[in-house]
């Protein structure tokens, strides 16, 4: 691959920020296309040698994984403050001194945000911070219904503030426009029933999960069975039948009228299950088996043998759906659901894994605010007013750090910046404007689809 330096890595992702920011098409060593506007998926996908640029790169991870949006920003505040430090080091102050500055500028940015945040989210705002998050990735036309789905799929897993994403389960098919997307409060599963002869929907559903495979068990050592006469053949036979009909009876006897199963169910086992009339699929994911487990209330079951009524989940119906002319398996009115799934749909494959990509980032940043509970408004207006009030801080502090806050105040502003380059503004009178907007309040923004300022409101 090709150096790349800093500065490259930084601005690549620049142009991307913000409602007017563009797209950047990637190709893949395996020529393989992806369309993104998210900048760690971008920065993953680029050859980076340099180790400052791959430091980056991490920044962008570790922003991913804790928050799971706001890679772009990361990136190109952390590339600003590297420039700024170039030009610190070029006054001839130490590294440690700079090092030392950045450290108490970054303490007190984050007093300044507390201060300016707005405590206790409403549901109203939840749904403008999911749409914050899907700005300018693919999902502009329905940025709105998916917002108000995702606000729901978290309030609907969170339990006493915390919220664990995992329970969040996202399927897409393509085939069908972004509005189609639906919220079920369940599970769905991207197979088909084994056996036309078995109930294709299943209300008050019964549901076994068994992990251990549903056929004739092979002998463990290398034994040689020898048959002298048809006889022996057909009771060998015989037994090894009855050893299914036995698998299944204790699967009908349990109760259960469905079967997920997560490993293989042979012919025969599928037309004994059928004859009972349980619906079954086979060879489902691992972790589609917890996330059925926990929506449903079942105990996943590794020996047949011990599969008991209390073993068993609930589901008000499981019904095999045909979409897009394939099936798939619809677990619904769960009563216990703990895990919903996000049915994300999309005209064609690229389009629905943007979606999906936008769609993470804002369950990610939804579970966020909903756990803290604190939110600040967008538009480029935090940073104005932390490097506002960071630059007060920086008189008072006497030594040479003074310079290292005042730059750090200053690599702040490259957000508000950077969005009014991308939609077109002159980025240097933007500035001047907010600066002067935020002499009077803390949420002046850029609203880049007037290309003019504008005040942010409070929630009410």
């Amino acid at each position: 691959g090709s150096e790349m330096c800093i500065r490259d890595s930084a601005e690549t992702v620049r142009t991307t920020l913000g409602p007017k920011g563009m797209d950047k098409m990637l190709v893949d060593g395996l020529g393989d296309i992806v369309v993104t506007n998210d900048g760690v998926t971008i920065l993953k996908e680029m050859d980076i040698e340099h180790p400052a640029a791959k430091m980056l790169v991490e920044v962008a991870k570790t922003q991913e994984d804790e928050v799971g949006d706001g890679t772009t920003t990361a990136v190109i505040i952390a590339g600003e403050l590297l420039k700024k430090s170039e030009s610190l080091l070029d006054q001839d102050i130490h590294p440690t001194i700079i090092a030392m500055g950045y450290r108490q500028a970054a303490e007190k940015a984050q007093e300044i945000l507390d201060d300016i945040a707005i405590d206790s989210v409403d549901e109203e705002t939840l749904v403008k911070v999911a749409m914050t998050a899907m700005t300018g990735k693919g999902t502009e036309a329905a940025r709105e219904p998916l917002a108000k789905l995702i606000v729901d799929a978290v309030q609907k897993v969170a339990e006493d503030g915390v919220v664990d994403t995992d329970n969040i389960k996202i399927e897409k098919k393509d085939g069908a426009v972004v509005e189609d997307s639906t919220l079920v409060e369940g599970v769905i599963v991207d197979k088909e029933r084994v056996h036309p002869g078995m109930p294709s929907e299943v209300k008050d559903a019964k549901i076994a999960l068994v992990n251990s495979p549903l056929e004739v068990k092979e002998t463990e050592v290398d034994a040689e069975i020898r048959i002298t006469d048809p006889a022996q053949m057909q009771a060998f036979i015989e037994q090894e039948e009855k050893m299914v009909k036995d698998m299944v009876d204790k699967v009908a006897e349990s109760g259960a009228n469905v079967l997920f199963a997560q490993k293989g169910i042979d012919d025969l086992a599928q037309h004994y299950l059928s004859k009972a009339g349980i619906l079954a699929v086979r060879r489902v994911k691992k972790s589609d088996i917890e996330k059925l487990a926990r929506a449903t209330g079942a105990n996943v079951v590794t020996n047949l043998e011990d599969l008991t009524a209390d073993d068993l989940g609930e589901a008000g119906i499981v019904e095999e759906r045909k979409v897009s002319g394939e099936e798939m398996i619809f677990v619904e009115e769960c009563s216990v659901a703990k895990s919903v799934t996000l049915f994300v749909r999309g005209s064609t494959k690229h389009i629905v894994d943007e979606i999906v990509r936008a769609i993470e980032d804002a369950i990610g940043v939804v579970a966020a605010t909903v756990e803290d509970d604190k939110v600040v408004a967008g538009g480029g207006a935090p940073e104005i007013a932390m490097a506002k009030k960071l630059k007060d801080y920086a008189d008072s502090i006497s030594g040479r750090e003074q310079l290292a806050v005042n730059a750090f105040a200053e690599a702040l502003e490259i957000v508000p910046k950077t969005l009014a380059e991308n939609a077109g503004l002159d980025s240097i009178d933007s500035l001047v404007d907010l600066r002067a907007a935020h002499e009077n309040s803390a949420v002046m923004g850029l609203d880049v689809f007037t290309l003019s300022l504008i005040h942010i409101s409070e929630p009410t």
